[in-house]
C-alpha cells in the first residue's frame, strides 16, 4: 500500500524513532528481549498526513503477542 501513495503515520510523526515494535514471537522472550517486528499500521493518505496529531504504539500494553496501535487524526 505504501507504494500506491499511503504513509505510515508512525514514521511520519516520528521518522529516527528505533526499537519500537508492535510484534514479539512468543518464543525466545522476544518482547522481553525487544526483538520484535512492526508489523501494525495506521496507513493514510497523502492528502490526510497533515491531519495526524498523534499516532502511538502501546508498548505497555500486555495480553497478546501483539500491542495496540492508535491514530488521532483530525477530519
Amino acid at each position: 500500500l505504501q507504494q500506491s501513495g499511503f504513509i505510515d503515520s508512525f514514521r511520519y510523526l516520528y521518522p529516527e524513532q528505533e526499537g519500537i515494535y508492535s510484534w514479539w514471537s512468543y518464543r525466545f522472550k522476544a518482547r522481553e528481549k525487544n526483538a520484535g517486528w512492526r508489523i501494525d499500521y495506521f496507513l493514510v493518505s497523502e492528502d490526510a498526513k497533515d491531519k495526524i496529531q498523534e499516532a502511538s504504539i502501546h508498548t505497555d500494553v500486555f495480553g497478546s503477542d501483539h500491542c495496540p496501535v492508535s491514530l488521532d487524526i483530525d477530519f
